[in-house]
């Protein structure tokens, strides 16, 4: 199973737009999972319509219509690999550690808020940013994320975007 993972895209802002080998890898995926910051309804409208199921959650500066759509976490399970989303994952410091015990059924969790790619492990638990595929901030590169589900063994990968 293949699921691709994306956050931050804060749209619409000016011209902005999500990159189209990201809307390509969403389309070819098995799920889409956005962890939050969509900001308005047709983006999420957008991501539906790219056909893979779409799993949300809302983030902290999305509006009120986004907000009542989307749950601000879930814990979801694709091929026997349970995983937590949230948006905001707190301090850096202690951060694998404090998603876990958020999480304690899930073996991941992904994040966004910080527009940072992130990948970190505890004792077979994972944590995973995908950065953002439209404002990188102080990223290197905008990026999105893919995971590869299986038997229950979940491998992220981060992709950079042109």
């Amino acid at each position: 199973m293949q699921l691709a993972i994306i956050s931050d895209t804060h749209m619409p802002r000016g011209a902005r737009t999500i990159p189209e080998d990201c809307l390509e890898r969403c389309r070819a995926a098995d799920a889409i999972l956005h962890a939050g910051d969509l900001i308005d309804v047709p983006v999420l409208e957008l991501l539906r319509s790219l056909g893979p199921p779409l799993h949300a959650i809302s983030g902290n500066v999305d509006s009120a219509a986004v907000r009542a759509l989307l749950p601000a976490r879930l814990e979801l399970e694709f091929a026997a690999a349970r995983i937590g989303m949230v948006h905001i994952p707190g301090p850096a410091a202690g951060r694998c550690e404090r998603l876990r015990a958020k999480f304690p059924h899930c073996d991941a969790v992904v994040f966004g808020h910080t527009h940072l790619p992130e990948h970190a492990s505890l004792d077979g638990f994972q944590i995973f940013n995908p950065g953002s595929p439209t404002e990188r901030r102080r990223a290197p590169a905008h990026t999105m994320g893919l995971a590869t589900i299986d038997d229950g063994a979940i491998t992220f990968e981060l992709r950079a975007l042109a």
